[in-house]
């Protein structure tokens, strides 16, 4: 594993290892689906479910889980599904045309899959299932039926849970990144389960992942252990699954866990996946890391608290459903527009654990710190600033960073220290692969994981939830930027161990593993804009 961390870095003289250019004879088709699968449209595609009647909840409100919780039903699924991991615009350029996701992904490449494990319900099939999401047409395909016996030995009688499960298609993100692909999709199932949480949240339902499922359990859940349905298409890596529930936590064993899967292969099964590409490259280091940090599951005690003592935000009352759907990536910034200091520190309070969602859904304490390049923020100087996610972390993390660090208190209420004074504009653009869009906006920032601390507590499966971490945080930001009228966007190319020279840092202790920049954007006017869905055109 740390072969492949430090194998995969960018250097000022080398790149990662990739193809060098974009081949695109062999470039991935956008959209995966079963063909054969029985499929159920979903809410809000018209006539789907005309006696569903989603309440108006703000964005405040669905992170704050502060609403009743809707039954668990297809409408409400479609609802989730649309508003987590739906289509958000179509962009179209002279000929070209190509699809925008509520959920972001590097370089618009999309490998996450995500599939939906529900009890028997009207609008669905008559027994549990296994579904695949079909995000291009919004519809669930049926991969599997269960025996109920199946689900009642694994989660009891309940009928409120929900289970969503995310797996990774490597070759969407290795055409393009090569072997520092498998960091991005790590990356992308992050921003990916935060997005779930999130429109989970919209419903009043509280979204959990959880450490219990091994790898092979989700594979087998899936289906995506099959290789009879898979043949000549791409594999799909397991990744992480979520009990998403109208009512109590999912409280399911290990042995249970364990069961059901053993039940899976004898479950009915429909479908064949299409192929994404006719040609491809095989990027060895992608198999070993994926094997080398294969997730066993595990047992473990959710924290009591991973709280920080700082203000909420004041009351928006901006609506959760339409920014969900508005979410954009920007592609640059007009380096003039700066932004207050009360909303600079609101976005970095969201990124703090505590009660709000998404940070309602980990199992394990903060582990990523925000090294951030304040640019133009009013009321708060220039310079080199550390957020600390983790108050246990700051006497370690300070002792690992240059000895001339001011470590100055910049905010009363934040654990946000000042380090030092200077313009990072130029400095943080050169960081981040000399991309401009880090010097341009209002800040930037690196994010720091505890590396080898992590890594000796949870064991190296706990590499990819180190990378997951980072996506949630850069999806918050996302939402928070969007709700301040700007826009942000993640930034995966940088020069890694760079960035630990600046901030002095050696070894393995701590290492940056996503950048990312909020600003003001410029729109691309050459470029038109169509709903993610023709029954949205209305």
């Amino acid at each position: 594993m740390y072969r492949y961390h430090d194998g995969t870095k960018h250097h000022f003289q080398r790149f990662a290892r990739s193809l060098g250019y974009l081949d695109w004879a062999s470039q991935p088709r956008p959209f995966r689906h079963f063909a054969d699968a029985p499929v159920f449209s979903l809410y809000p595609t018209p006539g789907a479910a005309p006696d569903y009647t989603p309440r108006r909840v703000t964005f405040d409100q669905a992170c704050q889980l502060d609403m009743p919780a809707e039954p668990l039903s297809a409408s409400a699924i479609g609802d989730l599904l649309r508003h987590a991991l739906g289509l958000s615009a179509w962009k179209r350029f002279k000929e070209s045309r190509w699809a925008l996701r509520v959920n972001p992904s590097s370089g618009n490449l999309h490998p996450t899959e995500a599939y939906v494990i529900s009890p028997a319900l009207s609008g669905l099939a008559d027994s549990p299932a296994v579904y695949h999401y079909a995000a291009d047409r919004h519809i669930l395909e049926l991969r599997g039926m269960f025996d109920k016996d199946a689900w009642d030995a694994a989660f009891g009688p309940r009928q409120d849970i929900l289970l969503i499960a995310l797996t990774s298609i490597h070759w969407r993100e290795a055409w393009k990144y090569g072997e520092r692909a498998f960091r991005y999709c790590q990356h992308d199932l992050g921003h990916a389960s935060a997005a779930v949480a999130i429109a989970a949240g919209v419903l009043g339902w509280r979204a959990r992942l959880l450490p219990a499922w091994s790898h092979r359990a989700i594979s087998a859940a899936t289906g995506i252990d099959r290789e009879q349905d898979f043949i000549e298409a791409e594999a799909e890596e397991p990744g992480c699954i979520m009990a998403v529930t109208a009512g109590e936590p999912l409280d399911a064993t290990p042995e249970a866990i364990a069961s059901f899967a053993d039940a899976c292969p004898r479950a009915r099964w429909s479908g064949r996946a299409s192929q994404l590409s006719e040609d491809h490259v095989q990027w060895s280091f992608i198999d070993e890391v994926a094997r080398a940090t294969e997730d066993r599951g595990r047992s473990i005690e959710v924290p009591a608290s991973n709280s920080h003592d700082h203000p909420a935000h004041p009351e928006r009352q901006i609506a959760a459903r339409p920014l969900l759907v508005q979410r954009r990536s920007a592609v640059a910034f007009d380096g003039r527009t700066t932004i207050g200091r009360t909303t600079f520190m609101e976005m970095l309070s969201s990124v703090l654990p505590g009660p709000r969602t998404p940070w309602t859904s980990v199992w394990w304490t903060a582990r990523v710190h925000l090294a951030v390049f304040v640019h133009r923020v009013e009321g708060v100087a220039p310079g080199l600033y550390m957020l600390l996610r983790d108050h246990d972390t700051l006497d370690r993390l300070r002792a690992s960073c240059r000895p001339d660090f001011l470590w100055e208190v910049a905010d009363e209420t934040l654990p946000l220290w000042l380090l030092a004074p200077l313009d990072a504009r130029s400095l943080a653009a050169r960081l981040s692969c000399d991309q401009d869009i880090a010097a341009d906006g209002f800040f930037s920032l690196g994010m720091l994981a505890d590396f080898d601390a992590s890594l000796h507590t949870f064991g190296p499966s706990f590499y990819r939830h180190l990378f997951w971490e980072t996506g949630m945080v850069g999806q918050v930001l996302y939402l928070e930027a969007e709700a301040a009228g700007v826009r942000a966007t993640g930034i995966g190319c940088f020069y890694d161990d760079a960035v630990h020279d600046v901030l002095g840092l050696r070894g393995h202790a701590f290492q940056s593993l996503y950048h990312f920049t909020v600003g003001q954007p410029v729109e691309d006017v050459r470029l038109t804009t169509e709903p993610g869905y023709s029954w949205e055109e209305e």
